[in-house]
């Protein structure tokens, strides 16, 4: 296996190809090296080459590799890698990170493989869902329709009392008492059996068919929601029109850019109004008592009003006139005249100086954001962020953004969607507040920049205060292993690395195992994936009970008649077997998806058994 880049994912990548047993090669720019990273390729014993791609790769061994993973930092140079594997090697298979959907599909028809993945596309679901609360994660395997959902028991109980058939994936709960051996406090139990016991109030994550659960998950499914801090800002299909009515420019919207331009007004452009209408009200007061038209009679309100706009305007006298009034109100209308022209003229100076500045751009999603409640806030409009504002506007909530770079290339996409774009500092508490993080319903910070994260992480921290324990805020970490302590340490419950969500997604495509879809449970990434049985394998002819302990056989499907036509087991036996030819899905850590991949091979060097590619790499 030929992994082109030794950073983020690619990293990850090589560090969970090494762990599947597959013989990995790292390829990277002669710049790319770092200190850090090669030692870590030399204590997994995996060579590196640096140098220019072409070069590089044919030193990698690419004449006998059975895959090529591209990626590197650059889509251009991800372009130009797959470009040339392809040339040199015609029937290798390609993995290729690329985010700009375009260029993603063209490489796709070039290379004839439809392993393009983008990272963002493949991580923010996971950020989504922790926003949104604990919603189903919902899959198709083998053509029937499954959910994976976080549900709460409602009695002490054994899984199988309390959920039937449905198959657990975690439970995190309380450990003191057990009997096991382990501390008081709360853990995360993967994949328990179905003789687990769990008490009331413990969170159990698990996955069946829609039919299942509706009836054995002992508790209503409508949102799947946990209670508490899952279901913070909750909002319903009314609100969530009016979300719509106001992004397209309807009369929400309307109102909306009314307030924001009052909010913005500065003191001399208010002043001036408010002296501009004390002159008209005066105006209408003093010409409806002391007016007399040509006939004697008095003015009403509305001429007193239509003469006044006259007056102030300059604009006619063709109908009315003060020439035959008493010379205090000629006088009056002198004042009148030279006073509400200057207001007049002012006040539009300012009004044009408001509507004309660049403030007006930034300021509109500032005012607007500060009286938002029960909203979201992004911090970070990267690949990742906006992808995840997308989903977010797109399932009906209302959206905040605050992102340093005023250039950034995502903005426009963000703005179309007309959602509140702020210019600033995320660490800053004073951005933060203009946000109004207080009153948020969840927070994503999703930067590129793991201290920035942490550094925002907390300042969010300290703004919500007493409603930290209810609103789920979503870090972006790196590292998995940081990603833990900083989540031990500083109460983050919900700490996402990109790369631990993305990495399955590419090991899966080079080895044969595919993904279908990624999840976290608590801070542990889960996979769904599958794996067809091969002859004479490890898995063919084993038994469901004899798979990792972490690991859930969720469904198999089983060929059986000369039409190709097949059945689906689920939830299987414990006593049923593998059988070859048998599409197997299961879920678990993706680590322990690895492990039953590498039990599949045929043989300890067969990894990529599948692939149809000759092995000739030496180890």
């Amino acid at each position: 296996m030929l992994v082109c880049g030794i950073g983020g994912v690619g990293l990850r990548t090589i560090e969970q190809l090494h762990a599947a047993g597959a013989a990995v090669v790292a390829v990277a720019d002669a710049g790319d090296g770092d200190p850090v990273t090669e030692r870590l390729l030399r204590d997994w014993g995996v060579p590196i080459v640096l140098g220019r791609p072409k070069e590089a790769l044919v030193a990698a061994g690419i004449a006998g590799a059975a895959a090529v993973v591209c990626v590197p930092g650059g889509e251009l140079v991800a372009i130009q890698i797959a470009l040339l594997a392809r040339q040199l090697r015609p029937d290798v298979r390609l993995v290729v990170q690329m985010s700009n959907p375009a260029v993603a599909h063209a490489l796709a028809e070039v290379t004839g493989e439809r392993s393009v993945l983008d990272v963002a596309a493949l991580a923010a679901p996971s950020v989504m869902e922790a926003c949104l609360g604990a919603r189903p994660h919902r899959i198709v395997l083998a053509g029937h329709n499954f959910i994976a959902t976080q549900l709460h028991a409602h009695r002490d109980g054994t899984l199988r009392e309390l959920y039937g058939p449905l198959a657990p994936l975690a439970v995190d709960g309380q450990v003191d008492g057990r009997g096991d051996g382990q501390a008081a406090g709360t853990a995360t139990e993967i994949c328990p059996g179905r003789d687990y016991r769990v008490r009331a109030g413990d969170r159990v994550t698990v996955i069946g068919t829609p039919e299942q659960l509706a009836a054995h998950a002992g508790e209503p499914l409508a949102g799947a929601e946990e209670p508490g801090r899952h279901t913070a800002g909750a909002r319903g299909a009314g609100a969530a029109r009016a979300v719509a009515v106001e992004a397209t420019g309807g009369r929400p919207g309307l109102i909306a850019l009314t307030r924001s331009l009052v909010g913005e007004a500065d003191r001399p452009l208010r002043g001036t109004l408010l002296v501009l209408l004390a002159l008209f009200v005066v105006s209408v007061v003093v010409l409806r008592l002391a007016y007399r038209k040509p006939d004697g009679g008095p003015m009403t309100v509305l001429d007193a009003a239509y003469f006044t706009v006259e007056t102030i305007g300059t604009i006619g006298y063709g109908d009315f006139s003060f020439a035959a009034q008493a010379p205090w109100l000629r006088i009056f209308a002198i004042v009148l005249m030279l006073l509400g022209v200057l207001l007049a003229a002012i006040w539009f100076a300012l009004l044009t100086e408001l509507l004309v500045s660049r403030r007006i751009e930034r300021s509109f999603g500032q005012r607007r954001a500060g009286s938002m409640k029960g909203h979201v806030v992004v911090v970070g409009l990267g690949a990742i962020g906006v992808r995840v504002v997308e989903g977010l506007h797109a399932a009906g909530r209302r959206v905040v953004v605050v992102e340093r770079d005023e250039a950034n290339r995502y903005l426009p996409r963000a703005r179309a969607l007309g959602v509140s774009v702020v210019a600033g500092d995320g660490t800053d508490a004073a951005v933060l507040n203009t946000v109004n993080v207080p009153s948020a319903a969840a927070v994503a910070v999703l930067t590129s920049n793991d201290m920035v994260n942490i550094e925002t992480g907390l300042a969010v921290r300290s703004l919500l205060g007493p409603r930290w324990a209810d609103v789920p805020v979503v870090l972006r970490v790196f590292d998995r292993e940081l990603a833990d302590v900083i989540g031990d340490a500083f109460g983050f419950e919900f700490v996402r690395s990109t790369a631990a969500l993305a990495a399955p997604w590419f090991v899966g495509a080079a080895l044969g195992l595919r993904v279908l879809g990624t999840f976290y449970v608590g801070r542990i990434p889960f996979v769904i994936g599958q794996i067809t049985v091969a002859a004479g394998s490890g898995l063919d002819g084993l038994a469901m009970g004899e798979l990792s302990a972490r690991t859930r056989v969720v469904a198999i499907s089983r060929a059986t008649g000369a039409g190709g036509t097949s059945e689906v087991e689920h939830p299987p036996r414990s006593d049923s077997r593998f059988s070859a030819g048998d599409d197997a899905y299961l879920v678990g850590p993706y680590e322990e998806l690895l492990a039953v991949l590498r039990r599949d091979a045929l043989d300890p060097t067969a990894a990529w058994a599948g692939t149809g590619q000759p092995r000739t790499q030496p180890d």
